[in-house]
């Protein structure tokens, strides 16, 4: 998720323990150490190269957010920032503490859409639970209120609402989740699709609208559902999925750029299509502005011409109109009409 809510809620773990770590009068220093150990397995983003753009796609929440990893990162964080937590806490509190907030990072993100590699090394899998959007205003406010109020009353029991709160907010999710995903098999099949696979995402910000994404034979079918009292239907788009042999017989594989679109294929879940507006645009459609829509917010652009070892292009757009706002907004409030999209092909 978003750094705020990483670090909040790793800071409210230890201090929902904080009488049997330290004395009530450190308790600042135990909640801004678990915060930066929340937030510190992020650190991998600085993985990047300015020749290969789809290297950070491959270790952000890679190793640092594997739970082999999490001794091992709480005990970097410990000794990093000792000099400035010494005064408060041995060393071993501070171990605690900071083991304590790491762990709480990658179990959040592995609740998100975007996939995180909990048993690395030993899969590659991205596992995502999608249970919660990456950012989640109604998440994360009530946790920072109560964990400021926890370092402010010195008292755990305020961290401890804050962990009722995080974890009853997920299980929510879960069954948000559940609930979209039975809508979605029924549309299907009143369309006379048996998916190969089909997923429930959570739209930005809530767990209000649910982004429907199914896969048949040759296509993907991207649908939404307002998941209130009474679901509501936003029907949506649908693209056929790429097909190397069909949509790119000039690519080799041995290439560099073939390279890339199978990293790209690994990052996405083989949730790739291309976008009509452009034949080499390639487009992981998991993602969008509105979840009924399969209007990519990144993607990689090919080139015929390149030479082996050239790189794709990466290509994020993650900027919204005013009028996709407030089609949004409309969904959101269940005030938006059902919509019906042309088929692309």
């Amino acid at each position: 998720m978003d750094p705020i809510s990483q670090g909040v809620l790793g800071a409210s773990l230890p201090l929902a323990s904080n009488k049997s770590i330290i004395k009530s009068e450190h308790v600042k220093t135990v909640a801004w150490l678990g915060c930066i150990a929340g937030m510190s397995p992020d650190i991998d983003v600085l993985i990047q190269s300015p020749t290969d753009p789809i290297l950070f796609l491959e270790y952000h929440r890679q190793f640092t957010h594997s739970l082999i990893f999490i001794p091992i990162g709480a005990l970097i964080c410990s000794i990093l920032f000792y000099r400035w937590y010494k005064r408060a806490l041995t060393f071993k509190q501070g171990y605690l503490v900071c083991l304590l907030g790491y762990a709480t990072h990658a179990l959040l993100d592995a609740c998100t859409t975007y996939g995180t590699l909990l048993l690395w090394p030993f899969s590659d899998l991205r596992i995502a639970w999608n249970n919660v959007s990456v950012v989640d205003p109604i998440f994360t406010i009530p946790i920072i209120i109560l964990v400021i109020l926890s370092v402010r009353k010195a008292n755990p029991v305020f961290s401890k609402i804050a962990l009722v709160w995080g974890i009853s907010y997920l299980l929510i999710g879960v069954l948000q989740r559940e609930r979209a995903e039975l809508l979605g098999w029924d549309l299907a099949q009143s369309r006379g699709h048996t998916p190969a696979r089909l997923e429930a995402k959570p739209g930005f910000g809530n767990l209000l609208l649910w982004k429907i994404v199914y896969e048949t034979n040759d296509r993907f079918y991207v649908d939404a559902y307002r998941m209130g009292v009474k679901p509501q239907l936003y029907k949506g788009d649908s693209v056929r999925k790429l097909d190397m042999a069909r949509d790119l017989p000039w690519l080799e594989a041995d290439t560099q750029q073939g390279d890339d679109l199978r990293r790209f294929k690994w990052f996405s879940n083989d949730y790739l299509g291309i976008d009509p507006n452009n034949p080499l645009y390639i487009i992981d459609i998991r993602y969008s502005m509105l979840p009924n829509q399969i209007d990519p917010l990144w993607g990689i652009i090919l080139n015929p011409n390149a030479g082996p070892e050239e790189h794709v292009i990466y290509q994020a757009d993650r900027s919204g109109s005013s009028e996709r706002l407030e089609q949004l907004v409309a969904m959101l409030v269940g005030t938006a009409e059902e919509t019906t999209s042309e088929i692309i092909d």
